[in-house]
């Protein structure tokens, strides 16, 4: 553990999910996988289109509409879409085909291999202080086993504009009813968490299970407040 600040002891936490509480690299590259087996077994044209050509209509579409980086389950069905509407589908079919593909995704996408060790400091530390999780992502808390711990989970798209937006902050804030320099944001990422929550008034504990380091980074505009390398180092903080 490492202290870059004094850390002022928080009444309320606020989680990343995503390769915060378990690692979602491997989930991510399944349902990559689903999505090119479903395409190619039921919508054979795509044939014509390769891995490269999907992930660069992917970059193009959210140059046209921003608003998609905020929304990661839209922008997948908006790329299954327009891709089959490119190759020939009718909107109306390309729609239908696009929501059959976001479906088989997301089941993958909530085979989440949860440590038993996040279990049980999530639930040592809920027994402390109130929890709750904003996630830029698109899993399913309760389908993977977590939304037991959360007061609430607030995802990118439904409940506001991306992190580090301070819609989901903001919001957050208010249902905790905790004042933001009171409670403590952990996340992996140095700039949707760790930026995200030291620009709206939070403490940010950076979870670096990775051994990188900090000075190497090139993103790094904000330091955070704490750093730890294990979850259950936040039971020394609460």
């Amino acid at each position: 553990m490492q202290f870059y600040r004094n850390l002022q002891p928080p009444k309320a936490l606020t989680f990343d999910l995503d390769d915060t509480l378990y690692d979602n690299r491997p989930v991510i590259r399944r349902a990559e996988q689903v999505m090119h087996d479903w395409l190619a077994e039921y919508h054979p044209c795509s044939h014509s289109m390769a891995r490269e050509d999907w992930l660069q209509l992917k970059m193009r579409l959210v140059v046209q509409t921003p608003y998609l980086r905020h929304d990661v389950s839209l922008w997948r069905y908006e790329l299954l879409k327009i891709g089959l509407m490119q190759l020939g589908y009718s909107q109306p079919k390309a729609e239908q085909a696009a929501q059959e593909g976001l479906e088989r995704v997301l089941v993958v996408r909530n085979q989440v291999d949860v440590p038993e060790e996040t279990h049980r400091v999530l639930a040592e530390l809920g027994r402390k202080v109130p929890l709750l999780a904003i996630t830029n992502g698109n899993v399913d808390a309760e389908k993977i086993g977590l939304g037991q711990y959360f007061s609430q989970v607030l995802v990118a798209g439904r409940d506001g504009l991306a992190k580090p937006e301070p819609d989901m902050f903001a919001r957050a804030t208010a249902l905790l009813g905790v004042a933001a320099q009171d409670i403590l944001h952990v996340g992996d990422h140095l700039v949707t968490d760790v930026g995200g929550a030291k620009k709206n008034g939070f403490q940010a504990c950076w979870y670096n299970d990775q051994q990188r380091q900090l000075h190497c980074e090139p993103k790094v505009k904000w330091l955070p407040d704490v750093e730890i390398c294990r979850l259950s180092q936040l039971l020394d903080l609460v």
